[in-house]
């Protein structure tokens, strides 16, 4: 079995790298064919200087929806035709898999330097997570059995589905973790101040209205709870490798999983983190090699990035002397300053 996994790997290799060397005719033709299917769309074209390009992004606002949630439609179908797939290793969510070699020990790590109250052996026991777009459990799993509490959230009925039946092998996960077929909002009334961790990785450039989900994610978070984000940036970069290579060439993740202009740059995401209460406490670059099936942390953000946010504590509460009942402050008032009659 892990023979044919290697030799299958091998093979996709050589293909990738025997499609680079003369793809660059090619990638002319594609990003000009994807460029008039976006006139014909849209009326617009793909920035094509980076000069425009920053204009775009960090003078432009991000059009925001007015809708009443924050999932898209077009992603649910998108991802609705993959539910199945989801712990292939080597199959579309591959990249998804091996990300876990560098999210999972950023999210561990980054609690365990702020807390020094921790379990050997479940060094996140007690720490109650909600895995937001969770899809099969990729993420999920791993958290569980670092001793987390989690609870995975996705819009997509059959990606429960998946994730429960895969997480029923394990009796320790089966207890660890639930799932809801639920999006974010739909869980705000009945999770307000929930969760000591939210985590939503390769979520948020799949959202309908970005703002709503920050806003959410804060009302179900703790004071002083983290928040922890990986997405893609949207840079001409991220246009070329992360749609046009990864998905057109490559076939890394399926053609059309991703749209460049819901793509998220870390300055935007951070001013909405911070107008909604958050601290951005770190951002890091990550890169995927194709060729190795592997991440790793660069200093670059202009592909891949990782976010950890906390947010605020809760406002300090008032001294008792400051919240005397209002009849008596009045007594007290009426009383300064005068001397009992048994004393004159």
């Amino acid at each position: 079995m892990w023979a044919a996994r290697a030799l299958t790997r091998a093979l996709r290799r050589r293909r990738a790298a025997a499609a680079l060397p003369g793809a660059a005719g090619g990638l002319r033709d594609i990003l000009q064919d994807s460029n008039r299917k976006r006139q014909l769309k849209s009326g617009s074209t793909l920035p094509v200087s980076l000069t425009e390009m920053k204009s775009n992004i960090f003078t432009g606002k991000r059009p925001f929806s007015t809708s009443h949630s924050s999932v898209d439609s077009k992603e649910i179908k998108k991802f609705q035709l993959l539910a199945h797939k989801w712990w292939d290793e080597e199959g579309e969510y591959a990249a998804l898999h091996s990300m876990n070699d560098i999210r999972v020990p950023f999210i561990r790590d980054t609690l365990l330097s702020m807390s020094s109250n921790y379990h050997l052996g479940n060094p996140l026991s007690g720490i109650k997570i909600l895995d937001v777009g969770c899809g099969g459990g990729l993420l999920s799993e791993p958290l569980g059995r670092l001793g987390a509490s989690v609870t995975g959230i996705d819009p997509v009925e059959d990606n429960i589905r998946t994730a429960d039946r895969h997480k029923s092998f394990d009796p320790v996960l089966a207890k660890r973790i639930q799932y809801k077929s639920s999006s974010l909002e739909e869980i705000v009334e009945e999770s307000m101040e929930t969760f000591d961790v939210i985590v939503a990785s390769e979520v948020v450039e799949h959202v309908a209205d970005l703002e709503m989900f920050i806003k959410c994610c804060s009302q179900v978070l703790k004071p002083e709870g983290s928040l922890f984000i990986t997405t893609i940036n949207k840079t001409q970069l991220s246009y070329v490798l992360g749609i046009v290579v990864a998905e057109k060439i490559m076939g890394i993740v399926p053609e059309g999983t991703h749209e460049w202009e819901k793509f998220v740059p870390p300055e935007e995401l951070e001013r909405l983190l911070e107008s909604n209460g958050f601290s951005v406490r770190s951002v890091k670059g990550m890169l995927y090699n194709p060729l190795s099936g592997s991440w790793s942390w660069v200093q670059s953000t202009s592909l891949n990035y990782a976010l950890h946010a906390v947010k605020a504590a809760a406002p300090a509460q008032s001294h008792a002397t400051d919240t005397l009942p209002e009849t008596d402050a009045q007594q007290r008032s009426a009383t300064a300053g005068t001397v009992p009659d048994s004393t004159v």
